[in-house]
């Protein structure tokens, strides 16, 4: 690997920003055994270090993976079980884009053996990453919010019906975060001018599952992003910049409210 797998930006606040899915780079030797679909990756969730540069400027911590979902997925669980049980939805190495597009040329998908390498290379060491901050904003908090950063395209009927609400809150069913901190970011959607859904169809991934645990001062909130919302859909996926400064006082009253609300528990 020429690059490391993951970014750390230390902040000072008790506010994590987890990026797993915004890194665009692939390894050399992936390369040659990917589609054009693949190299172009769709899938991406760009712009989100840009999008929430205000929160990292005012002390919060970003986490953030280098490398592309199309890797592995830092998102998913180690184990490569599904997040929505008889529902279409990605995998730990995934083969095909949110589309059906194969990723691989004809019988170049990973092996279960280069699945473990992959873990071993590029999952594990993020969630090493991930975990050691959270771990070094409890030593100072007594409670720490780690924010997941997502956007998707708004149409794919492989994974859902229709168009998606712009903000997709997910806390697991509230079970990821404590109930006022939930309540302080819906109340946030619902005063914006965006379409929104609170644990819908995305009600958060591995990581909120796994690192959400209230009980003992770790909250988690996803928020799945529509990209049209603040940058184009197309191909070469540009940042719209008017459209980002329309959604980011939302984001920020969302961070606002989830973290006063955190900080009166």
């Amino acid at each position: 690997m020429s690059a490391p797998v993951w970014k750390v930006t230390e902040g000072h606040l008790p506010l994590v920003i987890s990026i797993p899915h915004g890194g665009e780079l692939l390894p050399d030797w992936l390369v040659p055994r990917l589609t054009p679909a693949a190299r172009e990756r769709a899938d991406t969730d760009w712009h989100m270090r840009r999008l929430y540069a205000f929160a990292a400027e005012q002390g919060a911590s970003v986490v953030e993976a280098s490398y592309s979902r199309y890797v592995i997925d830092v998102n998913r669980p180690g184990d490569g079980s599904s997040l929505y049980p008889g529902q279409a939805t990605t995998t730990l190495c995934p083969v095909e884009t949110f589309r059906g597009e194969p990723l691989y040329l004809q019988g170049d998908g990973p092996s279960a053996g280069e699945i473990d390498v992959r873990k071993r290379e590029y999952w594990q060491p993020y969630h090493d990453a991930l975990a050691a901050e959270i771990a070094r904003l409890r030593g100072r908090h007594a409670n720490v919010l780690v924010w997941e950063a997502h956007s998707i395209a708004g149409v794919l009927p492989r994974l859902f019906d229709g168009k998606l609400p712009e903000l997709n809150i997910g806390t697991h069913g509230g079970a990821s975060c404590a109930p006022a901190m939930r309540d302080a970011v819906i109340a946030a959607a619902a005063g914006s001018p965006f379409t929104w859904v609170a644990d819908g169809r995305f009600k958060g991934g591995h990581i909120t599952r796994h690192y959400g645990q209230p009980a003992r001062g770790v909250h988690t909130i996803q928020l799945e992003m529509v990209q049209a919302v603040y940058m184009d859909e197309q191909a070469p996926f540009p940042y719209l910049p008017d459209a980002a400064e329309r959604v980011q006082p939302v984001l920020r009253d969302m961070l606002d409210g989830a973290l006063a609300a955190m900080a009166a528990l």
